[in-house]
């Protein structure tokens, strides 16, 4: 569990420092351009970033599943060896599926105007300054999001619906709870990604809203991994322990 919490952490790290820079220097300076090589570059890292995480937050409910459906075997089943093919696998699929779809957004023709209505490049803002047809380019991002999105959620589902019925057979009270916490964490992080991105990228470009799109991005580009460390370091009773001592202490 903590071989893939650390690739979390470091994607975190990258997928904030890859759109929040650009963002904060928009917002505290006056010239809000960006060159379109950097904003190609952006666009890639960034839906990178964000389809890794879909990814690995799958892999991390099947290592959930294994633990508490199988735990006998755990240690058999998910080996160094397989946690580190299962996070090679949800890096690199990421990487190639996000040149894919760039490949397909950047060569469409872009005639102006080049007002890009986001805090960051993004593919579903950067197709409506396309000055063409985009319903191909749009299928591609739909069948990709199928794909890198959708499936690692079905994984997930499938995961937790096997965990639940595993805990609900527990004859013993302090178990199912301390099964049911190990997986509050890891179910508090879908739900906050995969919510906002499932809406963000399942639905189509003519029925999206600007203004609300940018608030959706900033949940899964900004505030889902400022909260990620909180929701997984509280489960920690040594973390808990000094929040305690440090609040007492304020009161005092």
């Amino acid at each position: 569990m903590y071989f893939f919490l650390t690739n979390l952490s470091f994607l975190d790290i990258c997928y904030t420092s890859t759109n929040v820079p650009q963002m904060l220097s928009n917002m505290v300076g006056r010239r809000r351009t960006i060159p379109f090589s950097s904003c190609a570059t952006q666009m890639y890292f960034s839906l990178s970033f964000g389809m890794i995480e879909c990814v690995l937050l799958g892999v991390m409910a099947y290592d959930r599943y294994v633990a508490i459906c199988h735990p006998l075997h755990y240690t058999v089943i998910m080996d160094r060896n397989t946690c580190v093919q299962l996070a090679a696998i949800s890096w690199s699929s990421s990487f190639l599926s996000s040149m894919v779809i760039n490949v397909f957004t950047l060569s469409l023709p872009y005639c102006g105007p080049n007002v890009l209505n986001h805090f960051f490049c993004e593919v579903p803002s950067v197709l409506r300054l396309a000055c063409t047809d985009t319903s191909l380019t749009e299928l591609v991002v739909f069948i990709f999001s199928i794909v890198i999105v959708f499936i690692p959620f079905l994984l997930i589902v499938v995961s937790y619906a096997q965990i639940l019925l595993s805990v609900l057979r527990m004859r013993s009270a302090s178990g199912r709870y301390k099964a049911l916490s190990t997986c509050a964490s890891h179910l508090t992080v879908v739900a906050l990604f995969y919510g906002t991105a499932i809406f963000m990228y399942m639905r189509p470009q003519s029925k999206s809203s600007r203004a609300g799109g940018k608030v959706i991005a900033v949940f899964y580009t900004v505030v889902t991994p400022m909260l990620n460390p909180l929701i997984y370091s509280l489960r920690n009773q040594d973390v808990k322990g000094a929040l305690r001592r440090a609040v007492a202490k304020q009161r005092t």
